[in-house]
């Protein structure tokens, strides 16, 4: 296991970086030791808060993210790392099977895809003049601030919706292997999640 620890605008002292590998071993050896790299940073936040991040990647393709804000950078850590303990303990059991599918065929499971980051301005604070006038992206060819290369993988609906909550995202694409269709899941403002499967047979017979 790789362990990266960093601060952010904040020195991280010897003793604190300890007590991070100690806790994060911990937790590795418990879910069988399959992190391959761990990266955990320090920043501050107001009224003398310390927030912690703590990003583990879990074999090759799935990464736990957990937050978590307190007093000092101690008791910020710790919650963080109990966070990703307790999603990875939900999880376990799916997560063991999952590995051993992808041990089997872990090429044929990926599709090739890029992940773009477009721009778009900060409006707030501006008039209604200026937001009139701000010149925002139009047409086919908005502006592409970051590009990389990624895959989109093939799995089920339960192990996307597994996949979404322990990187902490707020959606996720995959390829479903029932229909080999693209599906996306998603976090619902009322807490629930949203699932999007193209009917392609209903889009035929509108357009015709």
């Amino acid at each position: 296991m790789e362990l990266a620890i960093h601060g952010k605008q904040m020195d991280v002292g010897d003793a604190l970086r300890t007590h991070v590998t100690t806790r994060l071993e911990d937790i590795n050896s418990k879910y069988f030791n399959r992190a391959i790299d761990v990266n955990v940073t320090f920043s501050p936040e107001s009224h003398s808060f310390i927030k912690s991040h703590v990003s583990l990647r879990v074999g090759k393709d799935i990464m736990v993210q957990a937050s978590a804000i307190e007093a000092n950078a101690y008791l910020a850590f710790d919650s963080a790392a109990e966070k990703v303990a307790k999603q990875l303990g939900r999880y376990k059991k799916r997560l063991r099977d999952h590995h051993a599918r992808m041990e089997q065929s872990p090429e044929a499971e990926l599709t090739k895809a890029r992940d773009y980051v477009l721009a778009i301005k900060e409006i707030d604070g501006l008039s209604d003049k200026e937001v009139e006038d701000e010149d925002v992206p139009h047409g086919d060819d908005p502006l592409i601030i970051a590009e990389v290369a990624t895959h989109i993988q093939k799995m089920s609906v339960s192990d996307a919706v597994m996949r979404m909550d322990l990187s902490g995202q707020s959606a996720l694409l995959f390829r479903n292997p029932k229909n080999n269709r693209l599906n996306m899941v998603y976090r619902r403002t009322d807490g629930n999640i949203g699932w999007v499967e193209p009917n392609e047979e209903a889009v035929a017979a509108a357009a015709e």
